[in-house]
């Protein structure tokens, strides 16, 4: 919840303090955006559509294969956010998507 944030988060004061947020396009096209709240610093996350993606009818709750689903999401914020240093990953703030449904790993993961 925003309200859980840290409040050094909040003055934008600290860096690694992250907002994140999807873009949806055409076609299910997606890219995530990662925004470092002190210095405006932002990581455009590619999400490519899956293998299987389009090849047939939908599967009633099968994989979000758009590439934009909670797996897809969770991997590529942990891929982007490990390449940065220790003291630049503290927080991520995102809204309650369906996209962040991963979120408790990518904390295991990452330490967000």
């Amino acid at each position: 919840m925003i309200s859980e944030r840290p409040a050094e988060a909040d003055d934008r004061a600290v860096p690694g303090h992250w907002e994140g947020d999807l873009i949806l396009g055409l076609k299910s096209s997606a890219i995530g955006t990662l925004v470092e709240r002190s210095k405006r610093f932002t990581l455009l996350l590619h999400l490519p559509p899956m293998p299987g993606h389009g090849t047939g009818p939908r599967k009633k709750n099968g994989p979000a294969l758009a590439g934009h689903g909670a797996e897809a999401v969770r991997d590529d914020i942990t891929n982007s956010i490990q390449a940065l240093p220790k003291h630049l990953c503290k927080s991520l703030t995102r809204d309650q998507g369906a996209e962040m449904a991963q979120h408790e790993q990518l904390t295991d993961h990452t330490g967000l």
